[in-house]
């Protein structure tokens, strides 16, 4: 018989879409696996191999799920696999909630056609896990014991990865809290993750940077060729109380910001900012803050999506 937590796994999926449940299953128990095959797939720097082990029918298995990935990677329209850039307070939402939750956001909030439902059972169960991309990266920019970074919120996924992968843990919602604002105060970048393998909804938020995470990397090298990110909704904007420390500049993993070597003060460029907010909070003068930006889609809000039924 199926163990219970399997079983409710694949109850979430509607009977059209049972198929993808294998797909899930694989990557929730070997997402290590996954996120390295991916890495060694684009051609990106080389990684260090996981130190869990799986057999050479999984490794086969979990490339099929990568090739799929990859060849509906190039539009929003096809893609499967695919993040939203939400800002700490947006963040905070996704993982405080108390009641269940089931919204199917507009596209200009997340603009991608086979994956955005928003559904939240047991809100509360939660579970944080060594960051994949960091775990197999040369020089990562976390130490070993600090990689406790990736969180899936809500079940099945949450009890499903916290019980079947040993680099994942049940946490409260606390201690997400606590999670996502140690993070923010790193510089990392809050991204809320859908698959359309996972039922087309949300299943987890990383906490990204550019140096060790397969999805910044991939938007930073591809940009709207490979649409793997979608901006938050905010623009960084620039006020007149701007030093020119040039901090903004080094804390910003889109590369958004550079110095006007004439006047001395920071520039965004409006075409790289995905409007994470690292910046706002990264500048000792206060010079630097979020505005809402149409050309940058609508912000995953939970409170006003809710509101608008």
């Amino acid at each position: 018989m199926p163990d219970e937590l399997t079983q409710k796994l694949w109850e979430a999926f509607p009977p059209e879409s049972k198929g993808d449940f294998f797909d899930i299953y694989l990557y929730l128990k070997h997402i290590d696996h996954f996120i390295y095959q991916g890495i060694q797939n684009m051609g990106l720097a080389s990684s260090k191999v996981p130190s869990t082990e799986i057999n050479e029918e999984i490794r086969e298995m979990l490339h099929y799920v990568l090739q799929q990935v990859a060849e509906n990677a190039g539009s929003r329209d096809t893609s499967i696999y695919h993040g939203k850039v939400v800002k700490l307070t947006d963040a905070l939402q996704l993982v405080t909630q108390k009641e269940n939750i089931s919204i199917e956001p507009p596209e200009t909030v997340v603009p991608y056609k086979q994956a955005r439902q928003i559904i939240l059972e047991n809100p509360s169960s939660l579970a944080v896990g060594v960051c994949p991309c960091r775990s197999v990266a040369e020089n990562p920019c976390l130490g070993p014991d600090e990689m406790e970074v990736c969180m899936f919120v809500g079940d099945p996924g949450a009890a499903f990865i916290a019980e079947f992968n040993p680099s994942f843990r049940a946490i409260t919602q606390e201690e997400a809290i606590k999670i996502l604002e140690d993070c923010h105060n790193r510089g990392f970048v809050h991204c809320a993750y859908f698959k359309k393998d996972f039922a087309r909804r949300f299943v987890a938020i990383c906490n990204c940077c550019s140096c060790c995470c397969l999805g910044m990397k991939s938007w930073n090298l591809f940009g709207e060729d490979v649409p793997i990110l979608a901006p938050s909704g905010y623009l960084a904007e620039i006020g007149d109380d701007c030093i020119g420390c040039g901090d903004c500049v080094s804390s910003c993993g889109f590369f958004a910001l550079s110095l006007d070597e004439d006047n001395q003060v920071a520039v965004v460029d409006q075409s790289k900012c995905m409007g994470c907010g690292v910046c706002e909070d990264k500048c000792p003068s206060g010079a630097i803050s979020l505005r809402l930006d149409p050309s940058k889609g609508e912000p995953l809000d939970l409170a006003a999506l809710l509101e608008k039924g």
